[in-house]
């Protein structure tokens, strides 16, 4: 007998006993609810036999570990519905991601949207006939013949990659499919009632450009048919919302082949551009930090005493001046290093606090690019911070403060996520250890949590990323504060301290947008290009009726105009309806009438984007409202 501790109390089982079966035990609702569970904390497939005494947690699909498990085994479905329907086709992986699955196939012709159709038709055949999925093991010389035998030449690579291990090969089988996998898995097929294959892409085996282009099929799933429903409308949701889409419309910026993955911002953009560089200026002057501007390209020799050189050269740009290899910066740190060491500096002067708007350049790949969230050159809104030992808990408390600052502002909630040290790393353990405990530290002592990305930090250093959550509940990294004990020692920085010595400063490198590029583009989403007043390129658009009341809504403009109101005539002979049409298209979030009885009175027509007509009032009391908005930074 074993004793196994359940959530709520201690239960006896013969040995051998499955956790699946004791699921069932416990009751027909659990059973079928349960998609994996843990056991002494550890995640383990619900086929997994208990022979000691043990803690058991159930997991559903409600947890991060049911969903990905529920997906993987979707994506077994999907995979045999695909052979059943076109046995040629060969089989690469299918793995769970966030909000569904994919599964790579390699076939001599594209999958057609009447594919996707007939392919989701026998998926749900399998579904109905409700298949177990059954694990079994194979000896890697068994598992190499099974799939050469079948002529699956991705799983006979995988396979020979595990064979050296002296492990047996984990297999899952439904029907008539039998999969390469370590699992863990749903009970059976019947269990995934709700899900869509939502587009199909052609994706490199094993991401290499080196390898054969094979085609994804990218799918999701869920338990329920209305939670399915309530995704798929998100979905539709963003793309209303694409800022890619919404850029072209409003007339921001646009993205040309003659310069991939490098933006061209228009009048109307600049104006949303210059208005958060504005705030963030405004911020920082606020929070003590000295703006600084470094040369965009550097000699080699600085590259390679930073690190960048070996661990970043891929992503570099390059260039030769006077027969000596540069290159264009990455990003600002080696800049502002430079400038610290221009002159000396005493324990009194810090922290120092460098802000610096840099263009950076990164040769991202062609398919990598997505409108702005992922280009070639953009803005970084980086700041450096070299300070004492010391100091660093403070210090971090005081970014942290400012974030709050700014997320607040644009009603961005977000989380914390503590990076560790990567395989490619300089530094010590030690100097690492040190480094991600300080920052842990420092975050936790001012109540906030962060979970673990282990393996994820700079090649230098551990870093906090601040991934902010916008109104579809979609999440963006945006903020970090990447804490360096490494690239001062490398540059042979020094400050002298209270006892008179020299000592090394340490660095703590920061953004709170990211890049100027790519946090416009989460706005953009995030509000729908229905920016608050203090953000909009337009903010009072002023219609008059006919062509006789120009003279007086241009005399409104003037007005507006004087105290920085950033307003529009539209003087076209158009009607009045059409005017208000566009001006509602454009997201303008004021739209000021003008006609005979406000030309006479001094008065305009208001209407508020999203509240309708707000009635007429003197163009003074209107200029009020709107400043009033504009310096409070109000959220629309």
């Amino acid at each position: 007998m074993v004793k196994v501790k359940l959530r709520d109390d201690v239960r006896e089982f013969e040995s051998g006993i499955t956790a699946m079966e004791i699921a069932k035990s416990i009751g027909a609702g659990l059973y079928k609810a349960v998609c994996v569970c843990k056991i002494n904390g550890e995640e383990k497939d619900l086929r997994t036999p208990v022979t000691e005494d043990c803690d058991i947690e159930f997991l559903t699909f409600d947890s991060d570990e049911g969903k990905r498990t529920f997906r993987h085994s979707a994506s077994h479905v999907l995979a045999q519905a695909v052979k059943r329907l076109y046995p040629e086709t060969l089989l690469a992986i299918g793995p769970a991601i966030e909000n569904g699955f994919y599964y790579d196939f390699d076939r001599d012709t594209a999958f057609t949207p009447e594919d996707l159709e007939k392919i989701e038709a026998e998926m749900k055949k399998i579904v109905k006939e409700a298949l177990p999925i059954e694990h079994f093991e194979m000896t890697p010389e068994e598992a190499i013949k099974y799939y050469k035998d079948k002529g699956e030449i991705y799983k006979v690579e995988l396979v020979e990659e595990h064979a050296g291990k002296g492990e047996n090969i984990s297999f899952y089988k439904q029907g008539e499919f039998t999969e390469l996998c370590a699992g863990p898995h749903i009970p059976d097929t019947g269990r995934i009632k709700a899900f869509k294959l939502t587009s199909c892409t052609g994706a490199y085996w094993r991401g290499s450009e080196k390898n054969k282009m094979l085609q994804r099929i990218y799918a999701t799933a869920f338990t329920k048919q209305s939670d399915l429903d309530a995704y798929l409308e998100a979905i539709e949701e963003a793309k209303r919302r694409d800022h890619r889409k919404l850029g072209r419309e409003l007339g921001l910026f646009a993205l040309r082949d003659e310069a991939p993955g490098m933006p061209f911002f228009l009048p109307k953009g600049m104006v949303l551009q210059n208005t958060l560089i504005s705030y963030w200026r405004e911020v920082h002057k606020k929070w003590d930090y000295l703006e600084i501007s470094t040369p965009q390209i550097m000699r080699r020799s600085l590259w390679e005493t930073s690190g960048h050189w070996e661990h970043y050269h891929d992503d570099m740009y390059t260039t030769q001046i006077d027969g000596e290899d540069f290159a264009i910066k990455p990003m600002n740190c080696p800049g502002s290093i430079l400038v610290y060491e221009l002159e000396p500096h005493s324990y009194k002067e810090l922290p120092l606090r460098y802000g610096e708007l840099g263009r950076v350049h990164r040769n991202e790949l062609s398919g990598a690019l997505h409108g702005l969230f992922r280009v070639r050159c953009f803005t970084q809104d980086d700041a450096h911070i070299l300070l004492a030992p010391e100091q660093i808990k403070d210090e971090v408390i005081r970014i942290a403060s400012l974030f709050d600052e700014v997320y607040s502002l644009f009603g961005l909630p977000y989380e914390i996520e503590l990076s560790t040290m990567p395989d490619d790393h300089i530094g010590s353990e030690e100097d690492w250890k040190i480094a991600t405990d300080a920052l842990a530290n420092a975050i936790t002592s001012v109540g906030k949590t962060y979970i673990i990305n282990e393996g994820d930090g700079a090649f230098y250093g551990p870093k906090l990323d601040f991934h902010i959550k916008d109104s579809l509940g979609r999440t963006w990294q945006c903020g970090t504060i990447q804490l360096d004990y490494q690239l001062p020692g490398r540059f042979g920085l020094e400050y002298t301290g209270a006892d008179g010595e020299k000592h090394c400063p340490v660095m703590i490198h920061r953004v709170v947008f990211g890049s100027v590029e790519r946090f416009i583009g989460v706005i953009t989403e995030h509000f729908a290009g229905a920016f608050p007043l203090w953000l909009s390129p337009v903010q009072v658009e002023i219609l008059p009726i006919a062509d006789r009341h120009h003279e007086a809504a241009n005399a409104v403009k003037e007005k507006l105009d004087a105290p920085g109101i950033r307003v529009h005539v539209d003087t076209r002979s158009e009607k009045l309806g059409y005017k208000l049409r566009e001006a509602q298209l454009q997201k303008t979030p004021y739209m000021l009438v003008v006609g005979d009885k406000e030309a006479e009175e001094g008065t305009v027509s208001v209407r508020k984007r999203g509240a309708g007509d707000q009635g007429s009032m003197p163009v003074d009391e209107f200029m009020k409202l709107a400043l009033d908005d504009i310096n409070s930074k109000k959220l629309w």
